[in-house]
């Protein structure tokens, strides 16, 4: 049975660590309710130890290299507000990865 490798685009901007991971707990279960019985390898895109002048495009280019190592995209409630979810959305597009969220 193929290993389900899933990306989570979620947006992080003004989030404290903690509301992150609190939203990220939850599109994981969500995930995992999804594919009972599978393989399902969640790809850590949360960069806690990110550089602390790190621009907003050394993020995109990072979670673009982990999407690229997915076989699914899942889409947090209220990507579509934010640039980097959007671009990633838009890389899912062009790429043919599936994705689906909220």
């Amino acid at each position: 049975m193929e290993e389900i490798k899933v990306f989570i685009s979620q947006p992080m901007k003004d989030k404290t660590n903690e509301e992150i991971e609190s939203e990220r707990k939850v599109a994981i279960d969500t995930i995992k309710a999804m594919y009972p019985g599978r393989t399902v390898t969640i790809i850590d895109s949360f960069f806690k130890d990110a550089p602390h002048d790190a621009a907003p495009l050394w993020f995109l280019g990072k979670s673009l290299e982990l999407l690229s190592t997915a076989n699914i995209a899942y889409f947090c409630k209220g990507w579509e507000k934010y640039r980097g979810c959007k671009m990633e959305r838009m890389a899912c597009d062009y790429y043919g990865i599936r994705y689906f969220g909220e």
